[in-house]
């Protein structure tokens, strides 16, 4: 993956890059959790292509059949029809929510 400005980055066969997030999470998990993990989830759009990419290289990497036995996906919260994240900003953090809401609500 091209690394953009001041994000690290090595010479490759491709040009200078780093490794893409794929990569990552299947790293950890397998250093944490071992070569089969039971249950492995995410949110909605993390089926295709970030999960079918982790079960590829991982199976590839440990030599495993399975390297997953169930995930699961998970819906997004939407502010203003957008769903909520970090990096458009529109995140409510659970302190603001109680703010408004009782954690009966």
């Amino acid at each position: 993956k091209n690394s953009k400005p001041g994000e690290p980055a090595w010479e490759s066969p491709w040009g200078k890059g780093r490794p893409g997030w794929h990569i990552e999470c299947s790293v950890v998990a397998s250093d944490i959790l071992g070569d089969n993990l039971d249950m492995h989830s995410g949110g909605s759009d993390l089926k295709f292509p970030h999960h079918d990419n982790e079960l590829a290289q991982s199976e590839a990497a440990l030599g495993v059949k399975q390297w997953v036995n169930y995930f699961t996906h998970a819906g997004h919260l939407h502010i203003k029809g957008l769903k909520m994240s970090k990096s458009l900003k529109n995140f409510v953090t659970i302190r603001q929510a109680l703010e408004h809401h009782s954690a009966r609500q």
